[in-house]
């Protein structure tokens, strides 16, 4: 049986929200292992001159938790 790990992210992007979500998961593989899944939970942007300028999300990552043997 597996047991999962919700933690909840904030990422940007000067690209796309999908970069944005790219970045979360790259990042928190630094010290996580066994990402199952990311679900964006929340896109936002800020506006430069009628441009968007950044491309923000809030996201959960779900991971497997590793078993001890022993």
């Amino acid at each position: 049986m597996s047991i999962l790990k919700v933690i909840e992210v904030m990422a940007d992007s000067s690209k796309s929200w999908e970069d944005a979500a790219q970045k979360a998961i790259t990042e928190a593989g630094k010290t996580l292992n066994n990402i199952r899944s990311i679900y964006v939970k929340d896109h936002s942007a800020t506006v430069n001159k009628n441009k968007i300028v950044d491309y923000r999300i809030t996201a959960k990552i779900s991971f497997e938790i590793e078993k001890k043997h022993g």
